[in-house]
């Protein structure tokens, strides 16, 4: 009895630890905590017990050190903006960079439909923005607020349908969004530096140590510790260059390296070595691991089968539950209080606003346009192939989730404004975004429910 117990227990227990793992690396997941958190931070921004509470923890409270009278620190949103979302544009470009080599990004007629869609889910939401305030030298700079689309929550919008959407959408959507994810990256380098000027030396010092990454990864030097310290050294430098510090870790994130130190066909070789040498040195011994032997013959085991996966595979993998249950939800968190009952301008000014019907016009008309548009010229150009099993209906259904902007549009909102009334326009666009993107979430999840009656057998379990 008690074997069998022990046995129902281990087994039990594997049960809720495959469970955990499903749920930390499942796509939905992150947009829910996302949800939760910027609901969180919307109602402590605006009860009257906590709204100034709020605002002076994340925007008035000072953390840093003093070295040599000079004060290294900040608000605690800078810290989050300028330092913790470093880690998630990493993530980011670790996930463009396998898109790139063996994704949907790997070929020219592969990528060519989600390029395309990426591209005109850029190009109409910014000139719908600049229309609106073409006249506002002020606000006409926030056109790159409505070109981006956050990942977490579109995928996640997407997965609550579940088999109703074929699997070559789900990776349309996944491939456009890491494709729009580069396009972003590439808006905020060059339209939205910071403030002070570039400071070249600085700039130069971070590429040369850049190119230094690039010659360990080109020389095959797979331990991530060579990385690290000029890693940090790239980001310092970048942060005093001008040039936005979590361009950085897209950087950065290119240096590592994509190709495994072992390939698949040694590991099998040397895992049924290791594993016939560890039958062979066991002594019946009353312990599980009752020699050393068996020891290092386990160890040799884990090793080898960490090298037959990439460096950046692995960081990809390792980080995932960080950038969705700590860096993401640090950021909502800071960033999505807007604070509309103390706030001098009035709701109607606000939605009248030529920036917020930039944003709203730009993010669920805008975005869905030219997703479809571009999308269907290059079908039709014969540049590249419909995705399997997907009409030109749930396709436009799949470009309204494209509207969902959160993450990245709150982030190039902070970069966005200048001058007297920049704080009155963040707030207006924070707004902006959250109803945009609330409505579009809205509007895809229903059109792609009306349209799909269908249920699809996906293969893979693509999405959790």
């Amino acid at each position: 009895m008690t074997i069998r117990s022990n046995y129902k227990n281990k087994r039990n227990s594997l049960r809720i630890k495959e469970f955990e793992h499903r749920i930390i690396h499942s796509d939905w997941i992150g947009g829910i905590i996302l949800l939760l958190f910027a609901l969180i931070a919307i109602t402590l921004a605006n009860l009257p017990a906590t709204s100034h509470w709020y605002h002076w923890f994340f925007g008035e409270m000072q953390l840093g050190i003093t070295i040599a009278d000079r004060f290294f620190g900040g608000s605690l949103e800078y810290l989050i903006n300028d330092g913790l979302m470093v880690i998630f544009f990493f993530h980011v470009g670790l996930e463009i960079k396998r898109e790139i080599i063996a994704g949907q990004l790997s070929s020219i007629k592969r990528a060519t439909l989600p390029i395309a869609g990426a591209l005109g889910g850029m190009l109409f939401p910014a000139l719908i923005y600049s229309l609106f305030n073409i006249n506002s030298p002020e606000t006409i700079h926030g056109f790159g607020i409505s070109t981006a689309t956050d990942i977490a929550f579109a995928v996640g919008v997407l997965s609550l349908l579940g088999n109703k959407v074929p699997l070559s959408a789900k990776i349309f959507l996944t491939a456009l969004a890491i494709a729009d994810d580069l396009g972003a990256i590439i808006v905020i380098a060059l339209f939205y530096p910071s403030q002070s000027g570039i400071d070249f030396t600085m700039l130069i010092g971070a590429l040369v140590i850049l190119g230094y990454m690039y010659m360990l990864q080109r020389y095959n030097v797979y331990r991530l510790i060579y990385y690290i310290i000029p890693a940090i050294i790239v980001w310092i430098l970048f942060l005093n260059s001008g040039i936005h510090a979590t361009i950085a870790g897209v950087l950065i994130a290119m240096t590592i390296p994509a190709t495994p130190r072992f390939n698949k066909k040694y590991l099998v070789y040397k895992g049924n070595y290791l594993l016939s040498s560890f039958i062979h040195k066991d002594k019946k011994d009353i312990e599980l691991l009752g020699n050393e032997s068996q020891h290092q013959v386990v160890q040799s085991l884990i090793s080898t089968a960490q090298n037959t996966i990439s460096p950046s595979q692995r960081l990809e993998y390792g980080l995932h539950g960080f950038v969705s249950f700590i860096v993401m939800p640090a950021f909502a968190l800071a960033n999505s209080g807007v604070s509309l009952t103390g706030t001098s301008i009035p709701i109607d000014q606000i939605i009248l606003s030529p920036v917020f019907l930039g944003i709203f016009f730009g993010l669920v008309v805008g975005k869905p346009l030219g997703i479809t548009l571009l999308s269907w010229i290059c079908v039709k150009l014969g540049l590249c192939e419909m995705p399997q099993k997907t009409s030109w209906n749930m396709l436009m259904g799949v470009a309204c989730l494209g509207g969902i902007g959160f993450t990245m549009s709150i982030f190039v909102t902070n970069l966005a404004f200048t001058g007297a009334h920049a704080e009155q326009f963040v707030i207006i666009s924070k707004t902006a975004i959250l109803i945009s993107s609330l409505t579009a979430g809205i509007l895809g999840f229903n059109l792609l429910n009306l349209m799909s009656k269908k249920k699809f057998k996906n293969p893979h379990n693509y999405i959790s």
